[in-house]
């Protein structure tokens, strides 16, 4: 959790005060802020509403971002948070936008409340609780998916009229630079990188700009940016979301997951990795039918999950390596970066990823991918912890 000191929270309570008066022609009051962390320099605050003209919610969260970082993450979440506020309430992936400052980076969301994190429900010895858990994240994202086909036009609309851009993916920016270093960095390991293999990471690159199944995505949908309440699957971060396919968040979540499990549920990977994705197929294969296909879904979502475990290799590779790679994702001098759900300091997690990809290629039947899963992972096994 960053540290905020009380003087920025206080002027962060005091901006959203003054966004929330504007907007209701008359003075509004929080008081008892309450840090609730943030990435990078972000500040975010759980305040209570003294002063209502407006019939708000008894306590608002309050995000800011700092002026001098780069305005894209700013409108490119500001637009996120309007695009998914207009969903119908049973579709809406996360909190209501309720005012926004873009001149001072300051957004007011209604407060989810003090449900229960992913995480600890992935650390915890209840195997079935984990099981439902899992479940119900592969149904909400899937749920989110159907409800944003088609809604790509709209989005880029929010974003162009507040940005004047509809600027690309940060992450897919990162993927494709990951994918060009590749040869050259699998060299350095003593693994060769199969044609057939660079094809599927290029491939996968193009799911950001293109893809068959279109839809919006808070971008960062891993374990730690994701709470269950009495309504539900919680999605709440949508810095740098906006429209991929849809393949990828689900991928996303079964690469980011696994970290978090305890010992006793890390015995039933498979079977939770399974549940997750046999629930979220089961709320889009009505709009997209060739999900419904064991063999199609199993190679597109594999297709994803080979990018963002080499996406978060690469990332590894210069710390340990000391050779210069691709960065996470930073998007202003200032050092802003935001906390990646897939971004990790710790190698055996790599190492993990890369074991747990080669037996999702071998249970899909992909012998290509998964013994170059298993030659990635043994060299880094090799490299980094023996």
């Amino acid at each position: 959790m960053t540290v905020i000191t009380e003087s920025r929270i206080a002027g962060v309570v005091r901006a959203a005060e003054a966004v929330l008066s504007h907007r209701a022609g008359s003075s509004v009051t929080l008081a008892d802020p309450e840090d609730l962390g943030g990435s990078g320099r972000t500040v975010v605050v759980r305040a209570r509403v003294l002063a209502n003209p407006l019939s708000m919610d008894r306590t608002l969260v309050i995000k800011a971002l700092p002026a001098d970082e780069d305005p894209r993450a700013f409108h490119r979440e500001l637009a996120s948070y309007k695009y998914a506020t207009a969903l119908p309430n049973e579709s809406r992936p996360g909190p209501q936008l309720i005012a926004s400052d873009p001149e001072i980076r300051v957004l007011v969301l209604t407060d989810l409340g003090h449900g229960r994190s992913m995480n600890s429900l992935l650390s915890g010895t209840d195997a079935i609780e984990a099981s439902h858990a899992v479940s119900a994240w592969g149904q909400a994202l899937g749920r989110m998916h159907a409800a944003t086909v088609g809604g790509e036009f709209d989005f880029r609309a929010i974003l162009r009229r507040d940005a004047g851009t509809a600027d690309g993916d940060i992450l897919g920016e990162s993927a494709v630079r990951a994918v060009a270093d590749a040869s050259a960095q699998l060299e350095r390991l003593g693994v060769d990188l199969p044609s057939d293999v660079h094809d599927r990471l290029a491939a996968a690159c193009l799911l950001f700009p293109e893809g068959d199944h279109r839809a919006f995505s808070p971008s960062d949908v891993g374990p730690e940016n994701i709470m269950l309440n009495d309504e539900g699957v919680q999605f709440m971060d949508y810095e740098w979301g906006g429209f991929r396919d849809a393949t990828l968040d689900i991928a996303y979540a079964l690469v980011t997951c696994g970290a978090q499990l305890s010992t006793v549920n890390s015995g039933h990977r498979t079977d939770l990795e399974i549940a997750m994705v046999d629930a979220w197929r089961s709320e889009v294969h009505g709009i997209w039918p060739a999900l419904g296909h064991n063999g199609e879904s199993s190679r597109k979502i594999l297709t994803a999950r080979l990018l963002w475990t080499w996406l978060s290799t690469i990332w590894m590779l210069p710390a340990h390596d000391g050779v210069a790679s691709v960065e996470v994702p930073q998007v202003s001098p200032a050092g802003y970066t935001h906390d990646w759900a897939l971004h990790t300091n710790d190698p055996r997690v790599v190492v993990a990823r890369w074991t747990d990809l080669s037996a999702a290629a071998v249970r899909g039947g992909d012998q290509v991918v998964a013994e170059f899963a298993a030659r990635v992972g043994a060299a880094l096994q090799r490299s980094w912890l023996t």
